[in-house]
């Protein structure tokens, strides 16, 4: 197996190792697989089994449960057993944090095994800065690798696969201090247990790089890659962005991160994690995995990657300003196909099409134009050039156009043009938070402009289009909500508190807010959130202000209103 440079603008699978997981394997040979996780007590076995059931139903090839400690692991041994005797084959993911003893039970009783770099070792993150020589830092590696060994055995024993998954701000207090809470820290912290599973031979690995800032998940993932290929590695990827909400936000989310990944041809299996029922999650990834992989074969796009361009980790490019918002490093604008009339909400659109400015020369160019008929634009002051796709590749057409743009040296701003025949919410949701998302993230795009004509509403259309915006942190429009998509391990009702919290925050559009179901993750999946909500114990809050607790076991039914006061104590808070 070869090493390749990614193509951004071709699609193509990325080729893997296939792994098996319970009989249904994943990797390049086979179809890209979707998975979600169960929000049940995992002790209550047959409540567990039936939820399993109905994920499997929806179209999902593995469920996952949390594994808080050994009884949970047996349990799921017990689910598995349930649901063979019904006839569902689905293969179950054992999710363990901070538990080696979980792991090693459930490595014995499931068919792949979750493991979270940053706490299976390592002890539980306390966010203090540690100092290493570089003996006793190759003392830390030796004692990851003694500690693994065993865990490998049971693995191999018992045709167990494994998941090394890493998540943004689950990062242990050493690679912190080592590498900061930073994409390159995701990737050590999994490259130093990748290196003593290859060591040992033992390849039914799959390794997932998560983030509730899509930004961060996706440079992760992208350095991850590079470094594995630098090291002839080539293990399957699981994708996801960790705590992307509920309804439209968390889909599109989603979809622009996952979707920009894929869009580079990278990922095996995925997860869209909502804030909703498990079973909700499986037709979102399904329609993510149809439409992106819908376009392989297509017509070759000549594409070159512009001069300087960083591709794991790119930066704005600065165009030319026009009028005093469009270019220029501003935020990127928003044009709308529909009426002033037609939006009665806070977020309206920069410009509408029937009205766009005569003193800003818009430019309609088809991405397959040739650069000598752009020629005359270079240098001009007041053009701007709207890109419209011309391959079923959207970003692909797209992305070569703005390459070429940039190195023939024509700075005029760019804003991509892009047309859907859908009616339904979701698609819609699914394919521009793709299709923009992939082209944003390029950091090479200076607006946007979506239609859906055949949408019921065109104010969702426009919300859509800020939604993919916000989703990049290209431009925010509204409150930013980090919250987890529930699991076994959740101390409150998830859904219904989410909704709370944003009734209560949702004007405060200058902060984000992660609403978190336990400390497990909470504290540190919600690294960047100005506030959080976390929960301590059944029907109890923890508050954070950043990563700091400020209030403890507060009951549930206070935790709104003290969470109002805390963000006024601070001095965040706007009246509505």
């Amino acid at each position: 197996m070869t090493t390749r440079q990614t193509d951004i603008f071709n699609y193509s699978r990325r080729e893997t190792v296939s792994v098996n997981v319970g009989g249904t394997p994943l990797g390049s040979d086979y179809p890209v697989r979707v998975q979600s996780m169960t929000n049940t007590s995992t002790d209550d076995v047959e409540r567990s089994a039936e939820q399993c059931t109905r994920i499997a139903q929806a179209g999902a090839h593995y469920v996952r449960l949390t594994a808080q400690g050994v009884r949970q692991a047996e349990s799921i041994g017990m689910i598995r057993n349930l649901l063979r005797r019904q006839g569902c084959n689905v293969p179950l993911v054992a999710d363990i944090h901070f538990n080696p003893r979980a792991a090693f039970a459930a490595a014995a009783l499931t068919d792949k095994v979750r493991i979270n770099p940053g706490n299976f070792v390592d002890p539980a993150r306390s966010f203090k800065q540690l100092e290493y020589t570089d003996e006793e830092y190759a003392a830390e590696l030796e004692r990851i690798r003694e500690a693994l060994l065993p865990f490998i055995e049971i693995c191999r024993e018992h045709g167990t696969a494994v998941r090394l998954g890493v998540n943004h701000g689950s990062l242990s207090d050493r690679i912190m201090s080592r590498y900061g809470n930073t994409a390159a820290g995701m990737v050590e912290s999994v490259m130093e247990f990748l290196r003593v599973f290859v060591e040992q031979n033992f390849m039914e690995v799959v390794i997932s790089m998560k983030a509730s800032n899509v930004v961060v998940m996706v440079e992760a993932v992208r350095r991850l890659v590079a470094a594995m290929d630098s090291e002839d590695m080539h293990f399957p990827l699981h994708l996801g962005v960790t705590e992307a909400g509920f309804g439209e936000d968390g889909r599109i989310k989603s979809a622009v991160g996952i979707g920009t990944l894929m869009s580079e041809g990278l990922g095996d299996t995925i997860r869209v994690s909502l804030s909703e029922d498990p079973e909700l999650e499986v037709p979102v990834a399904n329609k993510l995995v149809q439409y992106i992989t819908s376009r392989e074969g297509h017509p070759h796009i000549d594409g070159t990657l512009s001069k300087g361009y960083n591709q794991l980790s790119p930066s704005r490019r600065l165009t030319a300003l026009v009028g005093d918002r469009i270019g220029g490093g501003k935020a990127p604008i928003v044009i709308a196909s529909c009426r002033p009339e037609d939006i009665t909400g806070n977020i309206k659109p920069d410009y509408y099409a029937d009205s766009l400015p005569d003193a800003i020369n818009f430019v309609e160019v088809a991405a397959d134009a040739p650069v000598d008929t752009l020629m005359q634009y270079k240098g001009s002051t007041n053009t701007v050039l709207v890109i419209k796709p011309a391959n079923i590749n959207v970003p692909g057409s797209v992305l070569a156009m703005l390459h070429t743009l940039a190195d023939a040296g024509i700075d005029c701003p760019t804003v991509m043009r892009v047309t859907y025949d859908d009616t339904d919410s979701e698609w819609l949701q699914v394919k521009a938070g793709a299709d923009l998302g992939t082209v944003l993230m390029s950091g090479m795009l200076d607006g946007v402009w979506l239609e859906a004509p055949q949408f019921a509403s065109q104010e969702k259309v426009v919300k859509t289009a800020f939604a993919a915006l916000q989703a990049t942190r290209l431009r925010i429009s509204k409150t930013e909500f980090i919250s987890c998509p529930s699991c076994g391990r959740t101390m409150f009702d998830l859904q219904t508190t989410v909704k709370r919290v944003q009734q209560a925050t949702a004007h405060l559009t200058h902060l984000k807010i992660g609403v978190m179901g336990c400390v497990v993750n909470g504290p540190g999946e919600m690294a960047d959130a100005d506030y959080g909500y976390v929960g301590a114990a059944r029907h109890r809050i923890s508050l954070y202000k950043g990563k700091e607790c400020i209030e403890k076991n507060i009951p549930e039914e206070e935790a709104i209103t003290r969470l109002v006061a805390l963000i006024k104590q601070y001095g965040d808070w706007i009246e509505p």
